[in-house]
């Protein structure tokens, strides 16, 4: 299926948010997800899932010092 994730468009075989995260390497980090412009509460990530044509967008915390 196709997704469009922080503007760029991507082919993905996965069905859940979380499949997408732990595929991508960061599930269990600190991000904050956005599904087509809502935003998904970490507890949905595994309840959550994807579709052809679905834009996300993806922020990861930083820390600094």
């Amino acid at each position: 299926m196709q997704l469009t994730v922080n503007g760029e468009v991507i082919m993905v075989a996965v069905t859940t948010l979380a499949d997408f995260l732990t595929e991508q390497g960061i599930l269990g980090q600190r991000i904050a997800v956005e599904l087509n412009r809502q935003i998904v509460p970490k507890l949905n990530f595994h309840t959550t899932f994807l579709s052809d044509g679905d834009v996300l967008e993806i922020v990861q915390a930083i820390g600094g010092g």
